[in-house]
């Protein structure tokens, strides 16, 4: 048995130095709040199941070392798909989906009856810790309509922190979906990017972290060599005015610019489809994806 060890000397060698390296970001994320925003495009190219394995190892890991992990998530797909099923077709306007009285049922019915419970149930393969919840659950969510044209669609008027507090002290991690709802109770589904960045902000979080289908942001768009590592608000408001940044992306950045400039350290925009990208973020030198600091 001896014998054969050198010839497993320089993985586990590789292995060690990468404990050593997480070291320090492991000390310095101690105790610390990271909001990571979870959404369907982080699923592109891989299975569901795979991806959210991974991915609930990733918040684990995170909640073990000490850190204080928030997941918030939408559930686009999984809302066209069963609307389809029901025959119901779908329409956006400006990006964002039209949603009548049947369609909020809907997603309220996907997001806090199925993409929800995936969600807490993965993270709970490896122990008790994550509580799922959505925006209507404790006025955590305060939300008024955006536009007639798009019915219950909302934007966030206020965001209750204690709820997420009480499930942090307790060393739950909160798993939220983006249904929030006005002082009537009536309910909205809201842009989970952008509550991701409010609630971030609200909870005074170190990071906000949005995985997606692509590797960062490009500043020429064709060309994967123009990876964006790291850049401030001010400098995404030249490239939004440019037209590099458009489209579905332009919720993302704005959430990240909101929160850079109202407190939370750092923004994050990251390839979910990277097995563990989340600790090769954290946990490395070189880091991945691209990083928003405020100026």
């Amino acid at each position: 048995m001896r014998a054969s060890e050198p010839t497993h000397l320089p993985s586990a060698a590789l292995r060690a130095e990468t404990l050593v390296e997480a070291l320090p970001y492991i000390r310095r994320f101690a105790g610390k709040t990271i909001v990571v925003k979870y959404g369907g495009n982080a699923l592109a190219g891989s299975s569901e199941h795979d991806a959210l394995a991974l991915f609930a190892e990733d918040i684990v890991m995170m909640r073990l070392v000490g850190m204080r992990p928030v997941v918030v998530h939408g559930g686009g797909p999984q809302i066209s798909a069963l609307m389809t099923r029901l025959g119901k077709k779908t329409e956006f306007v400006d990006g964002l989906r039209v949603t009548d009285a049947e369609t909020v049922d809907i997603a309220r019915m996907v997001l806090k009856g199925q993409v929800n419970p995936q969600v807490v149930a993965a993270i709970n393969v490896h122990g008790n810790y994550a509580v799922g919840v959505s925006g209507v659950d404790g006025g955590l969510i305060r939300a008024r309509a955006r536009d007639e044209r798009l019915g219950f669609v909302g934007d966030v008027t206020q965001i209750n922190p204690e709820v997420v507090h009480g499930l942090l002290d307790d060393e739950f991690i909160p798993v939220i979906a983006t249904i929030g709802s006005d002082e009537t109770g009536q309910a909205f589904n809201i842009n989970a990017d952008t509550v991701a960045g409010v609630i971030a902000e609200a909870l005074g979080a170190e990071k906000l972290i949005y995985l997606t289908d692509i590797e960062g942001l490009r500043s020429e768009v064709a060309d994967p060599t123009s990876l964006i590592r790291q850049t401030t608000a001010d400098h995404l408001d030249q490239l939004i005015e440019d037209g590099v940044i458009a489209g579905g992306m332009i919720p993302k950045v704005a959430s990240c610019q909101q929160a850079v400039r109202n407190g939370v350290h750092r923004a994050h925009i990251l390839d979910g489809r990277i097995a563990h990208v989340l600790l090769l973020e954290l946990f490395t030198d070189n880091g991945i994806g691209t990083m928003v600091m405020p100026s």
